[in-house]
């Protein structure tokens, strides 16, 4: 039996299990990059369909925004899901493997967009007893295109009218943690995320005479490793940045002094107040380096995800919600945060909340070795999201469960807290102009691939104990997990 209000199990997902994976695979066949998912809005759509919810879809993206109003009053609560693929070549060699060349959900965005939807699923089935709404978010543009900012400027945070109290999301990990292990932490659990491209022009000549010419590559050597020590100059070291140059380019020939040349870093930082500090120098270093070699410089400095925090209360309250659900060996706080960004950042500088990360790592792989999030091998096992959509169906429910509970004394000392009945305002309410196009877009979409996988789900759920798993899993597991 649940041990909180409205919690869920694994066997509450059961009877949608072979839909939720015969969507996965549909998704996982068929990935879309960037914020434009017109075959992934159509599927997520026919998979809602018949569900009272009211659906609206973006106009500057094609997210689906779903709202499930409640029996009972109450506020609301979002969960989200992102939708979109990665510029990779799979190898992963499952039966299910993309069919369009170059593109792969290698980041296991076809499992969040599939709990999400299992989460509605099991929510609607006991529509009568929530006490609020809920707001399902199917996002695009995660890897990179800040869509759930998209979303954000759309509208998404107040779908259900009135501000959601709390927003949740997973990401799975196809690497550390094993099967159904859940780990969060409150504060900073994720990285700022920003993107530096430096040219530098000089003036080009022959490779015998510098003196004639103004080289920019001593420039942009200099300006490489003084990035590097201006980092552990001036972030505390108890609040890291790094900063990673992963590309480099300058001339085309061995005695030639070239025109100009370019380099491209990645910055990550975990607070704000660094973020700042760390954006400003690193403007200062290249200008002076570049004043000193009298060579020009463009600075193009791209703050991209800001820091991703979790509210302190909503993750004890989520990590208490999911122990309650999987046991306190499958469920543990990440000692540190990691260096992997998202763009929920933008949900969570909005509203309270929490991020979690969600073991997918097949049974009989070992998580120390699995190929991680990102990689063209990296392989998801199918339970995990029946594992993700209970637990998303659970925060959920939980979350309104508490606070209608919170709101028990306000209400017996100001009887008109309480209304004594609530208008069925979701009668009804899921007419959608779009779900006739995406009417049977699941449909037969992994026929035979899900077989058996339902009455094995649980098992294989819960033969993966966290033992040992808490005190150095979660950094690998997530520093791939997104941008």
């Amino acid at each position: 039996m649940p041990t909180i209000p409205g919690m869920f199990t694994a066997l509450d997902a059961l009877p949608f299990a072979d839909r939720l994976i015969s969507l996965r695979h549909a998704l996982h066949r068929e990935p879309e990059l960037g914020l434009d998912l017109p075959l992934s809005q159509a599927k997520v759509l026919g998979a809602l369909a018949g569900l009272p919810l009211e659906i609206t879809i973006g106009t500057g993206l094609t997210s689906v925004t779903a709202v499930l109003r409640g029996g009972r009053p109450g506020p609301a609560v979002l969960l989200r899901g992102d939708m979109d693929a990665l510029p990779v070549q799979e190898e992963s060699g499952v039966a299910y493997a993309s069919t369009i060349p170059g593109v792969m959900h290698a980041c296991g965005h076809d499992i969040h967009t599939s709990a999400v939807v299992g989460a509605a699923h099991l929510l609607a089935a006991r529509r009568a007893e929530l006490a609020g709404d809920v707001v399902f978010m199917f996002q695009p543009g995660e890897e990179g295109q800040r869509g759930a900012k998209v979303m954000i400027e759309e509208g998404v945070l107040d779908a259900a009218g009135s501000r959601v109290v709390a927003a949740y999301a997973i990401h799975v990990a196809s690497t550390m943690l094993p099967l159904g292990v859940v780990a969060t932490r409150p504060g900073t659990i994720l990285a700022a995320s920003d993107s530096v491209t430096v040219t530098v022009h000089g003036k080009g000549g022959h490779g015998s005479s510098p003196h004639l010419a103004v080289d920019p590559v001593p420039a942009l050597c200099e300006m490489v490793t003084a990035l590097q020590t201006m980092i552990t100059r001036t972030a505390d070291a108890f609040d890291p940045a790094v900063l990673t140059v992963g590309s480099i380019h300058a001339g085309s020939a061995f005695n030639v002094i070239p025109e100009m040349g370019t380099f491209q870093a990645t910055v990550r930082t975990f607070s704000p107040g660094t973020h700042r500090k760390i954006q400003a120098a690193v403007k200062r270093v290249v200008q002076g380096i570049a004043d000193a070699h009298g060579v020009r410089v463009e600075i193009d400095y791209q703050a991209n995800y800001p820091v991703t925090v979790n509210d302190p209360a909503e993750a004890a309250f989520a990590l208490a919600t999911v122990r309650g659900l999987v046991g306190p060996q499958r469920a543990f706080q990440a000692p540190q945060p990691v260096a992997g960004a998202e763009d929920f950042s933008f949900v969570l500088e909005q509203v309270p909340g929490a991020y979690l990360m969600v073991g997918a790592v097949p049974p009989g792989t070992d998580p120390g070795a699995a190929p991680m999030n990102h990689a063209p091998q990296a392989v998801f096992d199918d339970r995990s999201v029946l594992e993700a959509a209970t637990v998303l169906a659970s925060l959920a429910a939980a979350r309104l469960a508490k606070a209608s509970s919170d709101a028990v004394p306000a209400a017996a000392t100001n009887p008109a807290a309480a209304p004594d009945t609530a208008p069925d305002t979701a009668s009804g309410a899921a007419s959608n102009p779009a779900s006739g196009a995406a009417s049977g877009a699941v449909s037969g979409a992994a026929s035979g691939a899900v077989s058996g996988a339902a009455s094995g789900a649980v098992s294989g759920v819960a033969s993966n104990p966290a033992s040992g798993a808490a005190s150095d899993t979660v950094s690998g597991a997530a520093s791939g997990a997104a941008e």
